[in-house]
């Protein structure tokens, strides 16, 4: 009976880990919809936190890649920084 309890709690708990996952996952989605909808420019840094990869990623991708439900291109350098920007596709 005890293996059943245990059981039953980490499936719930697994359970609540995933639905963590994907609430994260929409706020992140919505984010990327709000950069995009007002034109905002982000650092690879910004963009890496965004895609949760490793910045290094972000630049090692080119000028111009798809991710997700936007097309992300390099806008400009400022000084260090690279930005980029987000454009929605459907």
């Amino acid at each position: 009976m005890e293996n059943i309890v245990n059981n039953v709690e980490e499936y719930l708990l697994s359970r609540e880990e995933r639905t963590l996952q994907v609430r994260n996952l929409v706020e992140t989605l919505r984010a990327a919809e709000e950069i995009a909808k007002q034109g905002y420019l982000i650092t690879s840094s910004e963009l890496a936190d965004l895609m949760d990869i490793n910045p290094s990623a972000v630049t090692s991708r080119g000028d111009h890649w798809s991710w997700r439900n936007w097309v992300v291109s390099r806008v400009r350098r400022e000084g260090n920084q690279i930005l980029w920007q987000l454009e929605r596709v459907d």
